[in-house]
């Protein structure tokens, strides 16, 4: 093969990213649209952004959402991280399948199944359903992401620096906070993101485990789509589109930036030898 594409392979991509980006890019041109209705143009304006400023019903939904956010993805590192460490540090363990298939099992778990079981979960304990669960419920759908990118971080990181650190007296913990910490901090970063901008676009786990009082932007912008497409929704959109994309790009430029740094490393050792 000469690696040249074909006309074929040329349309196919040129549809399919229309297909899936042209929608986007309409409504965030549509978010600056001078008239009300959505599908006539009037004119450029940013008069819809200062509505949704002064939406208090939209300010609180925002609100909730990004106290989730903060909330779950934080606690989703923590959790994932030690999960990583836990399969990457300790190959032979009883159970050990069980539990990697248990964290990793919300990867490939429908939402609603996900969202279903937490909510009988709530139900059986007897727990009101309140910004709590919400939290409770990101955290766990979220958590084996950060477990994936720790992982794979973890499983090219060079155990001999820490064990030189314990050899010179350093406790294991000690160790494992300050060497291998910062070594793999890009990508517990990175899991840290990916697990904030998951929590911030969710609608079904969060519409399942959500009470009087939890209600979340994601759910409050479907509940106004219902009664119609507003200029002021286009704007709500248009800025969660702008957060979880900045989200996700800074997640794959630590990455990035993180193999870079390793495969330089890797080889100045290996000139060194």
């Amino acid at each position: 093969m000469n690696g040249r594409w074909s006309g074929f392979n040329i349309v196919s991509v040129v549809v399919g990213f229309t297909f899936l980006y042209l929608p986007i890019v309409l409504l965030v041109i549509y978010s600056f649209n001078a008239s009300r209705l959505v599908t006539v143009w009037g004119g450029f304006s940013t008069q819809w952004y200062g509505e949704m400023l002064r939406n208090e019903a939209l300010l609180a939904a925002a609100s909730v959402t990004f106290r989730v956010a903060l909330v779950s993805a934080t606690a989703a590192t923590v959790l994932g991280t030690l999960a990583a460490v836990a399969l990457t540090r300790f190959m032979r363990f009883r159970g050990r399948l069980l539990f990697s298939g248990m964290v990793f099992a919300p990867l490939v778990m429908p939402e609603v199944i996900t969202g279903l079981s937490l909510l009988l979960l709530f139900i059986a304990i007897d727990l009101d359903r309140t910004i709590v669960t919400v939290m409770l419920a990101h955290t766990t759908f979220s958590m084996c992401f950060v477990a994936v990118v720790v992982q794979s971080r973890l499983v090219t990181f060079d155990r001999s620096l820490e064990e030189a650190a314990q050899d010179l007296g350093c406790p294991p913990l000690k160790a494992f906070l300050t060497v291998t910490l910062p070594v793999i901090a890009p990508a517990v970063i990175a899991g840290w993101m990916l697990a904030f901008t998951l929590s911030l676009d969710d609608l079904v786990i969060a519409s399942f485990t959500s009470g009087s009082g939890a209600t979340t932007l994601p759910m409050r912008i479907y509940s106004q789509v219902r009664l119609g497409v507003t200029p002021e929704i286009n704007a709500v959109c248009t800025v969660l589109i702008a957060l979880v994309t900045t989200g996700v790009v800074a997640a794959s430029i630590l990455n990035k930036r993180s193999m870079v740094r390793r495969e330089r490393a890797e080889r100045m050792a290996f000139d060194e030898r």
